[in-house]
């Protein structure tokens, strides 16, 4: 399989605009997927930010099982919260968790008479919803959001009520070490379509979703099983993706299956598990 490697030069530029504006900063809002928190934990970025205090927000909770990873991080003393950014009700609790995130400094800034909003970085991989957050609190569409990565390029600061929030590009590691999950960050959009090997990510998904969630293949598509390409197979015969000639539209219907999985129609699901976890540090 063809190795996985993105690291554009906007997101080296990224990371060092992070680290300089991290002073500026009394917290920082480390957006991960629900699906696959290990692997939207860009390691580069918690090193970065290790002297401030930080909320790991599992955006997409509407589209995951992750309420036992939550629980494990909570356990391990993670300041941690699952979101649905898309949800406006879920606004108040996270200013709340957030505003608890910096009580400290706020009580301290309270006694010295310092009136000034909560500055708050918003890191992630790309692709996590990190300006969806944003535009949650702010109560309007403040920051620029896509449903693929490095739709951000450049900082941007947005006021939401009683705080500030640096909007930052999405950045992944220099190096991919695991290239499972590497893959998972493949299948919910985290990494440029354009440089991957869909073919391979398309069958390798196919496999891994019949032993996480084989009902969803099969509502979706009928699937009952088999080979990754049996399976991509069967998709294209259910949905109608044929050639001139019967032969299979193979393309079509690898697209078709990553949009499925990204826009939560084969079901509610979380690739990474608690040993995923321990082996990036979060737990």
């Amino acid at each position: 399989m063809k190795v996985i490697q993105w690291y554009p030069g906007h997101m080296a530029k990224a990371m060092r605009m992070m680290e300089d504006n991290l002073k500026l900063c009394d917290g920082v809002v480390l957006v991960l997927d629900a699906r696959c928190p290990a692997a939207s934990y860009n390691r580069g970025i918690a090193d970065m930010v290790r002297a401030k205090s930080v909320l790991y927000v599992l955006n997409k909770a509407d589209l995951a099982l992750a309420e036992p990873l939550l629980d494990a991080m909570r356990e391990a003393g993670r300041q941690a919260f699952l979101l649905n950014a898309t949800d406006p009700r879920a606004a108040r609790p996270l200013l709340q968790a957030m505003e608890n995130l910096v009580k400290d400094r706020l009580e301290r800034n309270r006694q010295k008479g310092t009136v000034r909003p909560m500055r708050f970085l918003v890191a992630g991989v790309p692709n996590t919803g990190k300006s969806t957050l944003i535009n949650l609190l702010a109560g309007a569409k403040k920051a620029t959001t896509g449903d693929r990565a490095g739709v951000t390029r450049g900082k941007q600061w947005v006021k939401c009520g009683s705080v500030e929030l640096l909007d930052t590009p999405g950045t992944m590691p220099p190096s991919c070490e695991d290239q499972a999950l590497a893959r998972r960050l493949a299948y919910v959009g985290s990494i440029n379509d354009d440089i991957l090997a869909l073919d391979e990510i398309a069958l390798c998904l196919l496999e891994e979703l019949w032993e996480l969630s084989p009902q969803g293949l099969k509502d979706r598509y009928g699937i009952d099983g088999g080979t990754g390409l049996e399976m991509l197979e069967g998709l294209c015969t259910r949905r109608g993706f044929l050639l001139r000639g019967g032969d299979f539209d193979y393309e079509r219907g690898q697209r078709a299956l990553l949009d499925d999985l990204r826009r939560g129609k084969l079901g509610r699901l979380s690739f990474d598990t608690l040993d995923d976890l321990k082996e990036v540090g979060l737990v």
